[in-house]
């Protein structure tokens, strides 16, 4: 179950020379998500630190899930007698999950990678497992989520390898990854369809930092006729750069009548240029994380909540800003739940108080949700441009 209906193009407004930026509706199974979107990252279940309310609350429409850790824990039988992901962490809306391959691949010594797919060592209990595309699939139905993401290899910028450790990975490495990815798409959607999964499958481009290798890579992919696709293979450990070389090749000559997902990716301005490459979904761990180790995103650049500068401050995070954190919600009787000084979180933060992350995770993400909510409005009225550069001096500004 997947419909993509394409909106309207910057381009075709002529608002922003060289935008490739578009607005869309996605249908999915558990309801429609309005994109450009950014998808909060749910590991094991839960996006950590937030209630599932506070993600209602701040907008959020799809979320992910990890594939790997959830088969790890609780399991399939578990998983299977609540009727997949939805019944088990009470969320009624979309969710994406991803294939388990960076998890495995991430192992390092702990597993090795052939043909047929992954042998390694459970990181739970040592047991000795086996990822292939088939066992992906078969896990990505058990959760029953939206959308399913074929099992590919995720090509590192340096070696994971113990014999070339640390190398930069080579053209011929990168093509034999890539190419190992492309037979494992189509072993991916063989078995998707034989388990008729009623959800929607993409499949991922790679080919490492080599552009002629990810046009092969997305050429292979778009002749299999996924309901979608996403660039994989990006932010890992490559200079930024690079990363921005390999965003602005491949997203925009993807299919344009069908959603196009980047991977993993990334900051705030990260986000906005995968805009302007023509990127529809986003999903990335650092609000959280980031929020977890004391770093605020706001709209006047990025807040070390630690720095004792704030340990007086009465202001909040972010004037402009109106999440729980920083402007609270107001009961029916009136009065305000919330709405926090940045004082009183550098307190929390440095008393190591568990409501910290809480509500620098919860600030985060409303961020988050709400540049690309802003992104929607000001693609809407043909702006975007404009947007983009006042973005860009609101974040040069500082806090």
């Amino acid at each position: 179950m997947l419909n993509f209906d394409l909106l309207k193009t910057d381009p075709a407004q002529g608002a922003y020379a060289g935008s490739h930026a578009r607005r869309a509706a996605l249908t999915l199974s558990h309801g429609v998500v309005q994109t450009p979107i950014f998808m909060p990252v749910g590991t094991y279940g839960t996006v950590k630190g937030v209630m599932p309310a506070s993600l209602e609350d701040m907008g959020a429409k799809i979320i992910l899930g990890n594939t790997f850790h959830l088969w790890m824990r609780p399991g399939q039988d578990v998983m299977r007698s609540f009727g997949g992901l939805h019944g088990f962490e009470r969320w009624d809306k979309p969710i994406l999950t991803d294939s388990g391959g960076f998890q495995v691949w991430s192992l390092g010594a702990m597993r090795k990678i052939t043909e047929q797919g992954v042998h390694f060592s459970s990181p739970v209990n040592g047991d000795k497992l086996f990822m292939s595309p088939e066992v992906s699939m078969q896990i990505q139905t058990t959760l029953n989520s939206d959308i399913a993401m074929q099992l590919d290899e995720c090509t590192p910028y340096l070696s994971v390898e113990p014999k070339t450790k640390g190398q930069i990975t080579t053209e011929r490495e990168a093509r034999t990854s890539m190419e190992m990815s492309v037979r494992w798409a189509k072993r991916s959607q063989d078995e998707f369809a034989r388990l008729e999964n009623p959800n929607a499958l993409f499949g991922i481009v790679q080919g490492g930092m080599f552009e002629h290798l990810r046009q092969e890579s997305l050429d292979a992919l778009v002749a299999m006729n996924f309901p979608g696709y996403a660039v994989g293979g990006v932010s890992v450990g490559e200079p930024k750069d690079e990363m921005l070389r390999i965003m602005a090749h491949s997203p925009h000559r993807l299919p344009a009548h069908k959603p196009r997902y980047l991977m993993g990716v990334g900051t705030p301005e990260d986000l906005v240029e995968g805009v302007v490459q023509g990127v529809d979904m986003f999903d990335c761990v650092m609000p959280t994380r980031n929020a977890r180790n004391g770093t605020l995103f706001t709209r006047f650049g990025d807040l070390k909540i630690r720095n004792a500068r704030h340990k007086t401050d009465h202001g909040p995070l972010d004037t402009s800003c109106t999440c729980y954190a920083c402007k609270g919600q107001t009961r029916p009787d009136g009065t305000v739940s919330g709405g926090f000084s940045r004082a009183y979180l550098h307190h929390l933060d440095r008393c190591a108080e568990m409501l910290s992350p809480m509500l620098s995770s919860i600030h985060n993400l409303h961020y988050y949700l709400n540049l690309m909510t802003e992104i929607r409005a000001s693609l809407d009225t043909s702006s975007f441009g404009a947007f983009r550069a006042q973005f860009k001096a609101d974040r040069a500004r500082g806090v």
